[in-house]
């Protein structure tokens, strides 16, 4: 963008070549050249105010566009913030309380109006201001994602509809010969017909007939969890199928080595049973 002090000097250039002209077409000034270098140096005012006209009204442009922009960083600092606070965050890296920090050497320059140079600077910082948050508020949003994909992979909540636990993880005697017998899940005693659910996100790994679990629905969810539905009456999914947290996936029954009608649900981590009663109680 050309300066207001360039524009100056063209103007009153061209009037000095124009008066010189006339000064050499007409010989000493008399009163013919003066009117009418009066008259190209009053065009050449009305032109010069103009071009200032035009000039401040870009400046002002200039100027409420940085305005703008300095509310959409408000904004988003304000997004920012409610998200950190949202997802209960350690502030750190994500603090949209404070402005980027600024700094450089004094300029020793007095304080003015806005002009062209003052306005590009500030546009260029508060673009860089906005980027930053930018950059802020898309890490910010996939550590949620991320946070609520592990949620939803983790075994929590109750795997039935309706029912109650008949008999907890742990050693028990068996039902059937009396011994003494480590039981590896939870029972859930409940009406025939009753929906089984699953307890977290997973792919179905295995549907089907499996030895005393009988008709058996298994749900691999990741890091190292898997989940158990066993002596259904009705499976609902098939093997690789994908689930969600809370569909249902198998209607109670009393298959494979059963007393009556009751769901017998496990889960395993790397493998191993662990209780299904602290997952339960999510």
């Amino acid at each position: 963008m050309v300066s207001l002090t360039g524009l100056v000097f063209v103007a009153l250039l061209a009037g000095t070549f124009l008066a010189g002209s006339r000064w050499g077409a007409s010989g000493p000034l008399g009163e013919y050249t003066v009117a009418r270098w009066n008259e190209d140096l009053s065009t050449q005012s009305e032109m010069l105010e103009k071009t200032r006209s035009v000039v401040e009204d870009q400046v002002g442009a200039l100027a409420a566009r940085v305005g703008q922009m300095q509310a959409q960083l408000l904004r988003l600092d304000a997004l920012g913030k409610h998200l950190t606070e949202v997802a209960k965050l350690d502030r750190g890296e994500f603090d949209f309380d404070h402005p980027p920090a600024l700094g450089g050497p004094e300029s020793g320059s007095s304080g003015a109006g806005p002009s062209v140079p003052s306005l590009e600077a500030t546009l260029d910082s508060v673009g860089a201001a906005i980027e930053d948050r930018q950059r802020q508020l898309s890490a910010l949003q996939n550590l949620i994602l991320t946070r609520e994909l592990a949620r939803q992979i983790v075994p929590g909540g109750r795997p039935v509809e309706a029912g109650y636990i008949s008999s907890l993880y742990g050693q028990r005697t068996d039902p059937f010969d009396g011994r003494n017998a480590f039981h590896t899940g939870l029972d859930f005693a409940a009406a025939a017909g009753t929906r089984v659910l699953a307890v977290a996100d997973g792919i179905v790994s295995h549907a089907g007939i499996d030895g005393g679990y009988g008709q058996l629905i298994e749900i691999t969810h990741g890091n190292g969890y898997v989940t158990r539905y066993a002596h259904n009456a009705k499976l609902l999914v098939e093997r690789g199928q994908t689930v969600k947290r809370g569909e249902p996936i198998a209607l109670i029954g009393s298959t494979g080595r059963s007393t009556g009608t009751h769901l017998h649900f496990e889960v395993l981590r790397d493998g191993r049973p662990v209780n299904p009663l602290s997952f339960v109680r999510r």
